[in-house]
């Protein structure tokens, strides 16, 4: 799977799709859109993270981007959270939405790109290395 001479372009483009990984708390898919949007879905293993999952919810959406090998991930909606109220009658309070897109701006997700082909990558966080499998 060695292709460390892949430009960030070609590196975008293997990465349109869905994936699917799992680190050792989540179980995490996500789909890259060509219109450098993402939709992630992240259900919670460890038992102890399920309170976080009950608050944000386990969708979300941003944008993403690869920069020197290393893609970004910046979280601009979290549209399942507890703190995205509804009130009847009158409007929306997204409350999680603001968090999220003002966090993003200071702290975006980032992942070194180690491996990639057509099927399968393999991404490194700050503590581990992440192998994904592309869903068709």
């Amino acid at each position: 799977m060695s292709n460390t001479k892949l430009s960030d372009i070609e590196i975008e483009i293997l990465l349109f799709g869905k994936w699917r990984y799992d680190t050792s708390s989540e179980k995490i898919t996500i789909q890259f859109k060509d219109d450098m949007t993402y939709e992630q879905t992240r259900i919670q293993t460890f038992i102890f993270s399920k309170p976080k999952e009950l608050i944000t919810g386990n969708k979300f959406t941003g944008v993403w981007y690869i920069t020197e090998r290393t893609l970004y991930l910046n979280l601009k909606t979290v549209p399942k959270s507890f703190l995205n109220l509804r009130i009847p009658l009158a409007f929306n309070i997204s409350i999680a939405d603001m968090i999220a897109t003002l966090g993003s701006i200071f702290l975006a997700e980032k992942y070194q790109v180690i491996d990639i082909n057509s099927s399968k990558f393999i991404i490194m966080d700050k503590e581990q290395s992440i192998i994904g499998t592309k869903i068709k």
